[in-house]
């Protein structure tokens, strides 16, 4: 562990740069000033052991890791670098000594918009264990402008707007100008002395902006190296000076629109082709930069296996295999077959969907217009694979004038892993099932996990400290240690200052965030809490449904001895994605209902908090009493919310759907609130024709629901007819197939939170038991069975 500094020594350096980068005396400084000097303090801390670390990895000729994804959802980065620097103490001294409010300096910095849910948290978790563990590893991906949206509600529907996270300077990254990469698209490809050579008709410039990963103890630090697009021509002069001004700024519009929005709507074809350019933005740069390093550490293009694991956070870069490709055939003048072997012996992709549609599928004339090589390199990958293999016609890469870029991926990689034991077992029988059979070797699984340190450690000050008190502090970096907590769940006295800890936390929320929404919310009622990407299969639906018929019960009996409950929403529904966007619009019009009724609110309320983000995650997550991971089984990869909610003592309704089931074999079939069809009944179910009718007509409770929106109850009954013909006519998520069984586990619930000795014993078992969901054990599980990358001592 590195010398930690005193309190004098932070105050003397958030002092100097105060003066000397922000340019700023104390008695003039904002907070703004304050927190950029304090960060500065602090990334000079960790610059050190960076440049140490990258020496180690080229001095010691170590195989890194290249971890290649579309997101990297980091949130705030203050907080968490003086965690892992192990600066809490001195810090908080040497702000007190500068009369500053640690608390009102930490939210002054925004969010970093790169990222829209799990899988772009999935990845920020992996780059901390990757450096928590030593582990040489660059993390590439984009710098988004503007990010995925920011989101807020006019009148309860979503509206989005662009995020502003880089309207200001972004203190942790360093620009390097040096690594700069052209980008080609389009053109055509012509033949030159029997070789292919393409000539890309339009063309930006990659640069790199790094930033540091720091691990737990500051004794390793990675790089998160984001690429921005820069034009190859800042301005077409004569253009300019002809009166054309629109056309002289073109090469810059094409390069800032490339970096610009994460995710942009593609269901136009605009869109598809803006995608596809991002996708191959991000992967050719780390590729020619990947490459470039490996050609001056190693220089011998054969030990590329050997020297680099690349893994493909799902198909958003599975054009990396023809890119690869295409650098050592076309660049280095490698045959095919030595090409594609090199890749593939480099390549590893990682699946998180089983949905079929979920895969990207791009348009051979889309793929071939806007890269026309790479269209031609994908087509003697899917020639080649077809000779070896002799596979049915069925199974390709193309098919239907369609480029399948799950199967590209598959097909290019030397090991493909699902993210949960169930995820990947079916993995093997449905999506890939046909790729399965002919490489029975190459599906291997890596369950999920979170990284404590932000996700208790940071985010849960107060449990992070009962359990140093409890069982020390060697869970941080081994939460397989939490395991030393069970016998405590017996001890009357630790589940006091446990529901202490878990009152506390939600205390903060409802005087904090809730609050500011108008929400009124007791906090001795159950905070159930479902926080998530808004979509049709992680079934929001059922949850406000549910709602909708616990009100009407409360309606009919409001005397009756109702177990108070504040539902709390989060999330976001893609710009395109109408379905999901009714589903945001219904939730905020039944809170509106529900929240002003003077006969349900002391029982009932609803918070719809607007542009849910990793802060707000930070903020519900510890207040949590109840976590929904309600997916259709059979639908959820895996969820990594699920396990965040687990380790910070909120129990789990749910699913037996992704690492839901590895969480209540863990955690106990007893300490798990467990409804809903198994995947294997719900495929049938979804498959029976009538199943939604049937299941409505059944229920009562759902009916009365379902006829309450219908008539207006809730908002313009309009605005959902569309929504109530797809619940009853075809209902592919099995909302009221699972609804009765919800609703009763939803009053058991009720029943067993008025025993607050057995929940608050529950809470601890499941806290005691989650010690499987850290990231630390999933990378350590990559290094082993998929990288064969071992760490690194400086």
């Amino acid at each position: 562990m590195q010398n930690i500094p005193s309190a004098q020594d932070l105050h003397d350096q958030i002092l100097h740069h105060l003066t000397h980068s922000q340019g700023r005396g104390p008695e003039f400084a904002t907070p703004f000033d304050w927190r950029m000097a304090i960060s500065y303090a602090v990334r000079d801390l960790m610059a050190g052991t960076w440049v140490d670390a990258f020496r180690a990895a080229r001095d010691q000729g170590a195989k890194r890791v290249c971890y290649l994804s579309m997101e990297f959802l980091i949130g705030r980065m203050l907080g968490d670098a003086i965690i892992n620097l192990r600066l809490e103490q001195p810090m908080d001294q040497a702000l007190q000594m500068l009369g500053l409010d640690k608390q009102q300096i930490l939210d002054n910095e925004p969010d970093a918009a790169l990222g829209n849910g799990g899988l772009g948290r999935l990845a920020a978790c992996f780059m901390e264990s990757l450096s928590s563990l030593s582990c040489p590893a660059f993390g590439y991906g984009i710098r988004y402008e503007h990010g995925l949206f920011r989101q807020r509600f006019e009148g309860g529907q979503q509206v989005e707007t662009p995020e502003d996270w880089l309207n200001q300077p972004h203190p942790w990254e360093f620009v390097k100008v040096d690594y700069s990469y052209t980008i080609g698209f389009k053109g055509h490809v012509e033949t030159v002395d029997g070789k292919a050579v393409w000539r890309p008709g339009e063309s930006v410039i990659a640069r790199a902006y790094d930033t540091p990963v720091i691990g737990w103890g500051g004794n390793w630090a990675n790089t998160l190296r984001l690429w921005g697009a820069h034009p190859t021509t800042l301005l077409d002069l004569h253009r300019f000076n002809a009166g054309d001004h629109t056309a002289a700024a073109e090469p810059e519009a094409l390069a800032r629109t490339l970096s610009r929005v994460l995710y942009p709507d593609d269901t136009t074809d605009a869109g598809k082709e803006l995608r596809l350019k991002q996708e191959y933005f991000l992967t050719s740069a780390s590729l020619q930069d990947i490459l470039r390093r490996f050609l001056q550490e190693h220089g011998d293009l054969r030990l590329l296996p050997e020297k680099v694991a690349m893994q493909l956070n799902d198909t958003h870069p599975a054009i990396a295999g023809p890119e690869l490709i295409r650098l050592l055939m076309d660049d280095h003048g490698l045959p095919f077959e030595e090409a594609r072997d090199l890749a593939r012996g480099t390549l590893n992709y990682t699946n998180h969907t089983l949905m079929p549609e979920a895969l990207e599928r791009w348009s051979t004339w889309l793929m071939g217009g806007v890269l026309p090589r790479h269209m031609q390199i994908i087509q003697m990958i899917d020639e080649d694979h077809r000779r070896a293999t002799g596979r049915p016609p069925h199974v390709g890469i193309v098919q239907h004038d369609q480029v399948q870029m799950g199967e590209l991926a598959f097909i290019m990689a030397s090991k493909v892993n699902g993210v949960s034991a169930l995820h990947t077992d079916l993995v093997k029988d449905t999506v890939f099932a046909d790729l399965h059979r002919l490489h029975p070797d190459r599906i291997v699984n890596q369950t999920n996990g979170v990284t404590p340190r932000r996700w208790l450690r940071m985010s849960n000050p107060g449990l992070a400290q009962l359990l140093d008190d409890s069982i020390g502090e060697g869970w941080t970096t081994d939460l397989e240690q939490l395991r030393r907590l069970e016998p405590h769940a017996d001890d009357a006295a630790f589940r006091e200052k446990l529901g202490e800890v878990k009152r506390a936390n939600k205390v903060w929320l409802a005087d904090g965030l809730l609050a500011d929404l108008g929400v009124k919310a007791d906090p001795d009622a159950i905070f159930d809490i479902q926080v998530k990407r808004i979509h049709e299969y992680k079934r929001q639906l059922l949850n406000i449904l549910e709602a909708i018929a616990l009100w009407q019960r409360i309606h009919d009996d409001p005397n009756g001895d109702w177990t108070p409950r504040v539902k709390i929403f989060g999330g976001k529904a893609a710009p395109g994605y109408w379905l999901a966007k009714s589903v945001v619009h219904l939730i905020n019009d039944v809170a509106a209902t529900i929240n002003n009724d003077p006969v349900t609110r002391r029982f009932l309320q609803i918070a719809y908090p607007p542009n849910y983000n990793v802060s707000m995650a930070e903020d519900l997550i510890p207040a949590a009493d109840l976590s929904e991971q309600i997916s259709t089984a059979g639908k959820e990869a895996s969820g990594t919310g699920n396990m965040k909610f687990t380790m910070n003592g909120a129990l789990t309704i749910g699913t037996l759907d992704g690492a839901n089931v590895e969480i209540r074999d863990l955690v106990g079939p007893e300490n798990f609130f467990l409804f809903g069809l198994t995947a294997g009944r719900a495929a049938t179910e979804a498959a029976t024709p009538g199943h939604a009718r049937r299941a409505i007509e059944a229920s009562q409770d759902l009916k009365n629901a379902l006829h309450l929106i219908s008539e207006g109850r809730f908002g313009r009954a309009e605005s959902y007819y569309a929504l109530l013909d797809r619940t009853w006519n075809d209902d592919p998520f099995l909302v009221a197939s699972d609804f009765d069984d919800y609703f009763a586990t939803q009053r058991r619930i009720d029943a067993a939170y008025r025993d607050s000795a057995t929940w608050d014993r529950m809470a601890a078992l499941n806290i005691a038991r989650s010690g499987f969901f850290s990231s630390d054990r999933t990378i350590r599980g990559y290094m082993n069975d998929i990288w064969q990358v071992r760490p690194v001592a400086i």
